[in-house]
């Protein structure tokens, strides 16, 4: 098999632990604890922002080539073994994860960074209109 189709391979794979991550943070079976962690985790995978950026040479694919791994290896290491076996064969048996809630997570990252856009752009305004000596728009009495 070429390095590609083991790639892509893996690739299936992850997606598919991940999905019955997500799962079993919606079961009753799964500790707080675990859940917690999952739900991060998932968030994360299923994010289209990174931690470090991908256009970083070499280590802008670090988290997802070792934290990614790392944190969902110790997720299902958190939930029951019956329970994550339960979830592995819902996701198998076709249990895809539902779109709106990926419409939802992607509608709340968006707006995160619009507010973060707005932020740095009132600041650097501020900024550049203080380095040029023009005072504030408005003063109170």
């Amino acid at each position: 098999m070429s390095m590609i189709a083991t790639l892509k391979t893996r690739a299936r794979q992850l997606k598919a632990e991940v999905a019955a991550l997500y799962f079993a943070a919606r079961h009753p079976g799964t500790p707080w604890y675990a859940k917690l962690l999952i739900v991060a985790i998932v968030a994360y995978a299923l994010s289209p922002i990174d931690l470090i950026p991908d256009f970083i040479p070499v280590i802008g694919f670090l988290d997802e080539i070792v934290l990614l791994p790392l944190g969902i290896m110790l997720a299902m290491k958190m939930v029951p073994p019956g329970v994550m076996a339960e979830c592995r064969a819902r996701v198998v048996a076709g249990g895809a994860l539902t779109t709106r809630a990926g419409r939802i997570g992607a509608v709340v990252i968006v707006i995160l960074w619009i507010v973060v856009l707005v932020l740095a752009g009132t600041w650097a305004y501020s900024a550049s209109a203080h380095a040029q000596g023009v005072p504030p728009a408005a003063t109170l009495p």
